[in-house]
């Protein structure tokens, strides 16, 4: 049987560190795949429970040096959890101090002790054996990791500084190998530190879910774990208490602030019947709820695992940097070699030897994408990972379904043109009978008005749905069909509202053609309103770079031109729910990387075939699942803001990576020539990993400031 589980791992460092630990379990027999995250400090693994067990690997995961922890008990210390990451905040903010300040001192004492000639006088005056000894005690944590991983036939970024430390106390050179040692174990403490601060955000995320829930239970109100709440149980929830499910307000209401969800900064009042997701805070009032989701079937739940699995999907740039940091150590090798056999010199052999690290090739691109990605999540904004935001940068196509995209999808019916026998109020009552299943927006307009007008439809005796022409239903004996005009029957006679419909249409307005056992008995003319902030966020889109947005809609071409001229928008008219696919698919044969916006479920096709499909806050469940960026609320700046924000990160990442390499090559080269003492060299090996930390961050900041 297969069976999918998911391991902690602690431990690691750095991107190599979490391919270690992948290849490892890939070579589990039964293990058919397996995804090491860094940053979620977690492994993915699908394999045959018939030929390995957890355990095994379990194992396994511990034989190459990493952990696997324990879960944390439920309510061990939960409550504390906000305390606890603000004391990290500042804990983390005073050792990143600290840590400059000593990084900087050290690094002045080798500069002037070395130009002075203080280590030269320093290693002749103190016996070797004693200087060897003090470099083992010092590296002995690091060197014993190197010899555990050459055990293993492992070689890592310290078995070549340990191997240039090693041959600088062949030489004599005790003070040099002392130095080499102290930057090993300051690179191993930025590398552990870095890497903690990208996860930062994802615990900080993880954190805003409550652990426990009060729940009524035999009348009694209990507190349980939350994992062991069922749907349908009452939830109970006070002021100042985050929500633990998602669920149905039932009695009670209160202020709530969403903004762990959709990013949100004003508080939503909720009363009986309103939906509340997990993780948003009640500020004033209280409620009881029925729980409807539970854990990772929450909204956040999901949210967070978008999150945590960004780093799974890794982009062009991400997969070539992982190449890239695998070959890096034989190459570097191989220079040292070549430095050697060349020059003869052992002093420029180790310097090389001590420079590269390749830990900071591997942390140039996860970092920038987790900083990114968890940032965008806070503010309501989810990204399937790096390779959206790699493809979102080439995007020059952007189309956008009209309907609850473009509008706000709560139209209103304006007009009701009975003909023959039929009078308004019967022609509205059918019509709100035939429609009592559509999930359609006009449909909900019909059965709003009916409402309005105080009139109860009943339940059709068969109901069809039709997608992209309407509804078929049986209701007393007739056959009502009600739609657009593919709804028509061939040849049914419209002469007698075709100037009416004209007009209609140039006004904007969708029209419902109604059939009542093959003859046309009337038409409604429904508007839909304009969302507030699409025309500021096209010409933010405009400026981001995708200049041709199209609008794509069913509507006739009337229609769509009254809504698309005032934007400046192409527009493609009458079209199927197969059409928008196919558009797509054509636009990306012609060469053009295409972003398609849309909500409901006949965009879900579309959505999932361009290179970015981006679903609208309030859409439906299989559109959010197919799209690649979902928006928690519905904000059409999200969109203009999901392109900037590619446009930002990947600006970060190629200059993350342009800098180690530029960093790593002027080192390089400065040590094979003989130009860069091993000191030095050593020294200097750890600044790309706070160069590329410092830059990551500027994507948390500059969220932050726009937030401010």
């Amino acid at each position: 049987m297969i069976q999918i589980l998911e391991l902690p791992v602690a431990g690691m460092d750095c991107a190599a560190c979490a391919r270690k630990a992948q290849r490892a379990l890939m070579k589990v027999p039964g293990v058919q795949s397996a995804d090491v995250l860094l940053n979620a400090e977690k492994a993915v693994i699908m394999f045959d429970t018939g030929m390995a067990t957890a355990g095994a690997l379990r194992a396994t995961i511990e034989k190459v040096g990493f952990s696997v922890p324990q879960p944390t008990p439920v309510g061990d210390g939960a409550d504390a959890t906000p305390r606890h990451v603000l004391e990290a905040k500042t804990l983390q903010r005073q050792l990143f101090t600290t840590l400059g300040i000593l990084f900087g001192a050290i690094l002045f004492v080798v500069v002037i002790g070395e130009g002075l000639g203080v280590f030269d006088q320093l290693t002749a005056r103190v016996p070797w054996w004693a200087g060897v000894l003090a470099v083992v005690a010092f590296g002995y944590p690091v060197f014993a990791g190197v010899l555990r991983c050459a055990l293993r036939r492992e070689v890592t970024s310290h078995t070549l500084m340990t191997v240039g430390a090693i041959a600088a106390l062949a030489i004599g050179q005790w003070a040099t190998a002392a130095i080499v040692v102290f930057f090993m174990r300051v690179g191993e403490f930025t590398e552990r530190f870095t890497s903690e601060r990208a996860r930062r955000l994802l615990k900080e995320l993880t954190a805003l879910a409550p652990q426990t829930a009060r729940v009524l239970r035999d009348g009694v109100e209990r507190e349980v774990a939350v994992e062991t709440i069922s749907p349908g149980e009452v939830v109970i929830v006070r002021p100042g208490e985050r929500v633990p499910v998602d669920g149905v307000v039932l009695e009670g209401q209160a202020t709530f602030d969403q903004a762990a969800i959709t990013g949100e900064s004003m508080p939503v009042e909720a009363e009986p019947g309103d939906k509340v997701y997990a993780a948003t805070l009640a500020k004033l009032g209280h409620v009881k709820l029925r729980a409807e989701r539970i854990g990772r079937d929450t909204t956040f739940g999901r949210a967070v695992q978008l999150v945590e699995d960004a780093e799974a999907n890794r982009g062009k740039v991400q997969r070539v940097a992982d190449r890239f940091s695998a070959w890096y150590l034989p190459v570097v090798a191989s220079i040292a070699l070549l430095t050697w056999l060349l020059s003869g010199n052992i002093l420029a052999t180790v310097a090389v030897l001590v420079v590269a690290c390749s830990c900071s090739f591997a942390l140039a691109t996860p970092i920038a994408m987790m900083a990114s990605v968890g940032a965008a999540a806070r503010q309501g904004l989810l990204i399937k990972g790096g390779r959206v935001i790699e493809a979102l940068v080439g995007c020059d196509v952007m189309l956008v379904d009209k309907t609850g995209t473009l509008t706000t999808g709560r139209p209103r019916v304006t007009d009701v043109v009975p003909l023959g026998e039929w009078n308004e109020a019967a022609l509205l009552c059918l019509a709100a009978t035939a429609e009592r299943h559509s999930e359609h927006p006009l449909a909900e307009a019909v059965r709003r008005l009916a409402e309005e007008r105080t009139m109860a439809p009943d339940e059709p005796a068969r109901f069809e749905s039709l997608p992209g022409r309407g509804v078929r239903a049986v209701i007393d004996g007739r056959t009502v069909e009600i739609g657009n005009r593919r709804m028509l029957p061939a040849g049914a006679e419209v002469d007698a509202v075709a100037g009416i419909a004209e007009r209609l249409e140039a006004e904007g307005k969708s029209l419902l053609f109604m059939v009542v056992d093959g003859q046309l008995a009337g038409l409604f003319a429904a508007q839909d309103t304009l969302r507030a902030e699409v025309a500021d966020a096209l010409v933010a889109v405009r400026a981001a770079g995708i200049g041709r947005i199209e609008l794509l809609t069913g509507d006739n071409e009337r229609t769509a031109a009254a809504l698309a001229a005032p934007l400046g928008l192409g527009y493609r008219a009458g079209l199927l729910p197969e059409d928008k696919i196919r558009i797509v698919r054509e636009l990306q044969q012609r060469g053009h990387r295409v972003v398609m916006v849309g909500d409901g479920v006949n965009d879900a096709p579309a959505l999932a075939q361009a290179d970015v499909g981006i679903a609208m806050g309030g859409g439906t469940d299989v559109a959010m699942e197919a799209a690649h960026i979902v928006l928690m609320r519905e904000d059409w700046r999200l969109v203009a803001e999901s392109v900037h924000i590619a446009r930002r990160t990947m600006g970060v990442v190629r200059t993350n990576i342009g800098f180690t390499a530029l960093y790593n090559l002027v080192g390089l080269s400065l040590a094979a020539f003989g130009l860069l003492p091993p000191i030095y060299a050593a020294a200097l090996q750890s600044i790309p990993d706070i160069g590329i930390l410092a830059n990551s961050s500027r994507l948390i900041r500059n969220r932050k400031a726009a937030n401010d």
